[in-house]
């Protein structure tokens, strides 16, 4: 009988229930109040708690533990050290200590900095963070932990983070004092991801070496069947993958990631996990494991997961939807609006902010999601455009601009729903309709940034979004402090924000093309690519913005605008490489053999008198492969370039108004030499054997 659920969760995690066991009750309780009033540990202190983390560690079974940390490739990272000291010439003792718990020093050479240290300059630090639990992975501890060089630089996406954390804490505990609520003590900002993904089988993942290299398909003609229909949105689980999903819950459980929701997405073969709300470190370090845990479970069934925003052209692809709040210390979630928002005078002062906030800085959220991989998802089927808007629903647009223009607002009446058929349970209609179109939608107690790729880390992202409103927080308790009358000065903290800021809200279509159209009218950011958004990441404006709450220095700061460059070229030349090599080991050989045949078919048919047999086909594939052969040519001819280029900047811009054109034009005619190429000499899977085959998907 397996054991309840209750007993399997968290119990590979170094948490509360397990510190209680293993520490003594002083030492636990030293370790919450450092925690809870972020007072660093001493060094007494460190050992204790590192004793007891080894007891139950090799209770569990390790025998070694990592610094676990996040550099700024958006992936984990870790090293290797057992418990095991020398004893003597031929024993040992195991042992663990604060030194050990709290610091690190992993060889920083081999990561992306930005310039931050040169690469001979190999020495970096990890930071124990005592607020993020410890868990087991692999039989290995795991301490997640902050890295930076070796003087001092945020090398990695958690420090920053954490930075802004205490930055929306710090502006939101002013403003919540104006408001006299003084037993709040701690504000946290809170984030839910959810998590989409694609499944394939894995015997026909290794026979696309665009897979296996880029992540997605560069190649691939439409399948005749796609999404047309919505059968596969929330449509029954296969078998093979229910039980891939059980295993991932089971795994996800017992590292304390609370996994709670899964199904099937729009796309064929797509899915999704969502987890359930927590502060954004956690939600941060928790997502990774997430995604860690679902390609290593994948392959266990046979399976192989991608997490490529756009894995497939012409069908959805993969987001990561960043659900984000913030909540205090005493369990209040400031954008709760309560039963009638107009009363609701903290809500409101919140909601201007975050208004402002993603106007004033629509430039840095279009930055936090930018990649090459996603610059393929965004504005494409069930994605939203690379322009940022808010959608706030009818009823709380509605209560703003009576504010606004002083007037009374009208209270929209809920009604019962009334489906029409007796003996159904009868329930009330939300006040406002959900827009999954908008890019950042208000969804009645939070706002769901839907932008984010599924394979980013989303500590950029929160980050960003942290700053920018405890920037906004802090300017809404500057410009309350000039009314004696606080009722008052929310009222004119609303007017001002809706008379300069109202051009970021949109409750209609964010899809649609009449939308781009009306966005450049009001003057809103349109950014389609990596490299359109990142110019704006050093502007004197965003510099001195996260200078003032302590979140970047500019040095830092340039260094991600270096990296997000970097990475860009890296993988679009990995692509063009990976594509040219396709054309010439795959698809010409393979199209050069069936046009063999045919023209052997028609001159045995000469050969017997039959002189009217139609070469269209084989007509259309001569054109065609000599129009690929001169495309991918060209396209090699550019990679060449490129490879010649010092400036990274100059790259980028190259890939993107000449090589990325090119790469589209191959792309176009190889698939379609797919559509009237006989299918036993197409060298790869087509897209209906990758999303459609029996062998992916049966029971």
């Amino acid at each position: 009988m397996e054991e309840k659920l209750e007993k399997v969760f968290g119990s590979l995690v170094f948490n509360d229930e397990a510190m209680k066991y293993y520490l003594s009750k002083e030492t636990y309780a030293e370790y919450v109040q450092c925690v809870e009033n972020d007072i660093s540990l001493s060094p007494s202190l460190a050992d204790r708690i590192a004793k007891g983390m080894m007891e139950w560690a090799t209770a569990n079974g390790c025998t070694h533990f990592t610094h676990w940390f996040q550099p700024m490739t958006g992936i984990t990272a870790e090293k290797h050290d057992s418990f095991i000291s020398p004893n003597g010439k031929c024993s040992i003792i195991t042992e663990f200590n604060g030194k050990e718990l709290i610091k690190g020093e992993p060889d920083a050479s081999s990561f992306p900095s930005g310039g931050l240290r040169a690469t001979f300059e190999a020495r970096g630090y990890t930071a124990w963070d005592p607020s993020s639990f410890a868990f087991i992975k692999d039989g290995v501890l795991c301490i997640p932990t902050a890295f930076c060089s070796y003087n001092g630089a945020a090398l990695d996406k958690k420090t920053p983070l954490l930075r802004s954390m205490q930055a929306i804490n710090k502006e939101s505990l002013a403003l919540l004092k104006m408001f006299g609520k003084t037993d709040v003590k701690k504000v946290i900002p809170n984030a839910g991801p959810e998590q989409e993904y694609f499944l394939v089988d894995r015997v026909m993942y290794k026979k696309r070496p665009d897979l296996i290299y880029t992540g997605r398909t560069l190649f691939g003609a439409k399948s005749p069947k796609g999404q047309e229909l919505d059968d596969h949105y929330f449509g029954a689980v296969k078998l093979r993958v229910i039980r891939y999903m059980e295993d991932l819950d089971k795994e996800l459980w017992k590292v304390g990631v609370f996994a709670k929701t899964k199904h099937n997405e729009v796309a064929p073969s797509q899915h999704e996990l969502a987890c359930v709300y927590s502060d954004t470190n956690s939600a941060t370090d928790q997502n990774q494991i997430v995604m860690e845990l679902m390609r290593k479970i994948a392959s266990k069934h046979g399976f192989k997961c991608l997490l490529h925003e756009k894995p497939y052209d012409g069908i959805s692809g993969s987001g990561k939807h960043n659900n984000w709040s913030i909540a205090t210390d005493t369990g209040i979630n400031l954008f709760d609006p309560g039963t009638d928002p107009k009363d609701n005078m903290l809500f409101l002062v919140l909601l201007c902010s975050v208004i402002r906030a993603v106007d004033k800085h629509q430039d840095l959220l279009r930055i936090s999601v930018a990649s090459a991989s996603n610059d393929h998802r965004l504005g494409k089927q069930e994605a939203p455009p690379a322009i940022i808007s808010i959608f706030l629903g009818d009823e709380l647009m509605g209560i703003l601009d009576a504010i606004a223009e002083d007037r009374d607002y009208s209270k929209r009446a809920q009604c019962e729903i009334k489906i029409g058929v007796t003996g159904l349970p009868k329930f009330r209609q939300d006040t406002s309709d959900r827009n999954r179109t908008s890019p950042f939608a208000f969804t009645g107690n939070k706002f769901e940034f839907r932008m984010p790729g599924s394979k980013m880390s989303i500590a950029g992202i929160n980050t960003i979004l942290n700053t920018i409103v405890a920037d906004e927080i802090k300017n809404s308790v500057e410009f309350l402090s000039n009314y004696k009358d606080l009722s008052k000065g929310v009222v004119e903290i609303i007017k001002e924000t809706i008379n300069k800021h109202k051009r970021i809200l949109f409750n209609g279509n964010g899809y649609s093309d009449e939308w781009i159209k009306e966005a450049e009218n009001r003057g809103l950011l349109n950014l389609p690519t990596t490299m359109d958004a990142v110019k704006y990441m050093t502007t004197k404006e965003n510099v001195d913005l996260f200078a003032r709450h302590n979140v970047f220095n500019i040095d830092e700061l340039k260094a991600r605008e270096g990296i997000i460059i970097d990475d860009y070229c890296k993988k679009i030349v990995i692509e063009v490489r990976t594509m040219v090599g396709m054309v010439n080991t795959l698809y010409l050989p393979a199209v050069s053999s069936y046009m063999e045949e045919l023209a052997k078919l028609n001159n045995n048919l000469r050969a017997t008198g039959i002189t009217k047999f139609d070469t269209t086909i084989l007509d259309k594939l001569l054109t065609l492969y000599s129009q690929t052969i001169r495309a991918n040519d060209d396209l090699n001819s550019s990679l060449e370039t490129i490879e010649k280029m010092a400036s990274s900047y100059e790259k980028g811009n190259l890939i993107k108004t000449e090589v990325i054109p090119k790469m589209a034009n191959l792309r176009t005619l190889v698939d379609n030499m797919e559509t009237i190429t006989a299918k036993k000499y197409w060298p790869v899977p087509s897209y209906a054997d990758l999303l459609f085959s029996e062998s992916v998907l049966s029971n």
